[in-house]
C-alpha cells in the first residue's frame, strides 16, 4: 500500500506519523452480540473514568487540539473525530452502531484517543497522500453533510480527497459488502514507537477476531 506525508505537513506537525494496516479477506455482518457486550462494558467504564471537563487532560486528545491550532483550526468547530466519539458518549448518547468493521474501528478509536479512519479498499485509486486539504477538496462525508477541507489534514488518492482526522467520506465508506479495507490510525509524535507498534498489533487482533481475512500489510508512515 503506497502512503505518503506530504513535507509541508510534517513541517507544521513535525513528528506526525500515520499507522497503517491493510486488511483483506473479510467478512462483516452487524456486530455480534458477545462484541456489542464488550464494547458496551468498556462505554461504562469511560462514562465513569472521565468527564467532559476532564477530557482535555488526556494526552492523545489534547495533542490533536494543539496540532489543530497549529494548522489554524478551531478545535472546537472541527474536532478530531476520536474527541467527536468520546464527547457523545459522555454526553450520555449511545454508540452508533453500523456494521463488525466499522464499529470495531470506533472502539479503537476512543480505547486509545486517537483518530481512526476505516476504507474499502476497491472504492481507492492508489497511491494516497496525506497532506492539507484546498478550496478543491471537498466532499460528502458520513455524517450527511458536504465538508469543504481547507487548510485541514485529508487523505487523498487518484480521485480526491476522501478521508481525515474529523470525518471520511461516503465515496470510500465500508458497508457488509466490502471484504478488503484500509485502517489508518492518525498518530501523534507523543505516542512511542513501540506503543505506535502495539496499537497497530491490538487492532489487527480485534478486527480479524470478529472478520476474518487477513493482514496483507502494516507500517507506520512517518515522512514524506
Amino acid at each position: 500500500m503506497y502512503i505518503t506525508i506530504d513535507a509541508t505537513l510534517l513541517e507544521k506537525l513535525p513528528g506526525f506519523s500515520l499507522g497503517m494496516i491493510h486488511y483483506s479477506g473479510m467478512s462483516l455482518s452487524s456486530s455480534p452480540k458477545m462484541l456489542m457486550g464488550r464494547m458496551n462494558y468498556f462505554i461504562e467504564s469511560l462514562r465513569i473514568e472521565h468527564s467532559l471537563e476532564t477530557m482535555k487532560n488526556i494526552p492523545n486528545l489534547s495533542y490533536w487540539r494543539a496540532g489543530f491550532k497549529a494548522l489554524g483550526i478551531d478545535p472546537s468547530r472541527y474536532r478530531p473525530s476520536s474527541e467527536a466519539l468520546l464527547r457523545r458518549i459522555l454526553q450520555g448518547n449511545p454508540f452508533h452502531w453500523v456494521n463488525s468493521a466499522v464499529d470495531i474501528n470506533n472502539f479503537l478509536s476512543i480505547m486509545h484517543f486517537l483518530p481512526f479512519g476505516l476504507y474499502d479498499v476497491h472504492k481507492l485509486q492508489l497511491p494516497i497522500r496525506c497532506q492539507l486539504g484546498t478550496e478543491n477538496d471537498v466532499y460528502s462525508a458520513l455524517n450527511g453533510r458536504d465538508v469543504t477541507m481547507n487548510g485541514k489534514i485529508i487523505l487523498a488518492d487518484g480521485n480526491g480527497a476522501f478521508g481525515s482526522p474529523i470525518v471520511d467520506s461516503l465515496r470510500t465508506s465500508v458497508s457488509t459488502d466490502s471484504t478488503e479495507l484500509l485502517q489508518i490510525i492518525f498518530i501523534p509524535p507523543n505516542v512511542s514507537p513501540n506503543e505506535q507498534e502495539k496499537i497497530i498489533g491490538s487492532s489487527a487482533r480485534m478486527m480479524i477476531e470478529i472478520n476474518g481475512g487477513e493482514v496483507v500489510e502494516s507500517a507506520i508512515v512517518s515522512t514524506k
